[in-house]
């Protein structure tokens, strides 16, 4: 009997882990020096065209190391501070707030576009990167006055979208202890952002510029 279980298990097939992704072949060489923004060579260009935003960040998430340490590269400026909740925006930034508000260990608020939410919401109108006309909305029974609230989204590009999540966030009497994406370019609204409010983001200051042009050099050398 015992012989005859070896024999079935020996030919299961035997699981092997999914490779992590990276942009050069070299794995060990791509996590050797893990300085601030290390992993912003996995995000992927724009193939598709004039339509789609100019590049694919949500690749990094794809690899474990990578965003572990976005996320401690987020975190890195507000260590002294006291964050209640987590409040991420409408989609991406569901991602990478939830592994925020994880890796703190406290909740996270989702930040909803409009009419997807089942309870009492309030609402709030912004224009988004594309230039259309959108809402947003949030649930009325978690935002309190004394809430500290640590908002997250992917990227931030014209700054409506977050504009309106932070105004959403203080209009229900909670406080905004800081403003965190990937990326925050240096639009009109990006830098009304970074003067107003607290915030950290995952760019090198010598990679700022590309960021703000709208092209990785990373991109030369990209693999899919």
């Amino acid at each position: 009997m015992l012989a005859h279980l070896l024999l079935i298990t020996s030919s299961l097939p035997v699981y092997k882990p999914w490779p992590e992704l990276h942009s050069s072949p070299d794995s060990s060489a791509l996590h050797s020096d893990r300085h601030k923004g290390w992993y912003l060579s996995l995000m992927a260009p724009n193939t598709k065209g004039p339509t789609f935003a100019w590049l694919d960040p949500s690749r990094l998430y794809c690899n474990s190391q990578a965003l572990a340490d976005c996320v401690k590269d987020l975190l890195s400026p507000f260590h002294s501070d006291t964050i209640d909740l987590v409040a991420g925006i409408d989609a991406m930034g569901f991602i990478l707030g939830a592994s925020v508000a994880n890796t703190l260990g406290k909740g996270f608020l989702a930040v909803r576009k409009a009419g997807h939410l089942c309870v009492a919401t309030q609402n709030q109108s912004y224009t988004d990167y594309t230039g259309r006309e959108k809402t947003m909305e949030v649930r009325l029974d978690v935002l309190k006055p004394g809430v500290r609230v640590l908002l997250v989204d992917q990227w931030i590009e014209t700054g409506g979208t977050m504009k309106a999540a932070i105004q959403l966030v203080e209009r229900l009497g909670a406080t905004v202890v800081g403003v965190a994406a990937v990326a925050i370019e240096n639009t009109e609204g990006g830098k009304w952002i970074k003067e107003n409010y607290r915030f950290s983001h995952c760019i090198p200051e010598e990679l700022q510029s590309q960021i703000d042009r709208k092209h990785l050099d990373s991109f030369k050398s990209f693999n899919s």
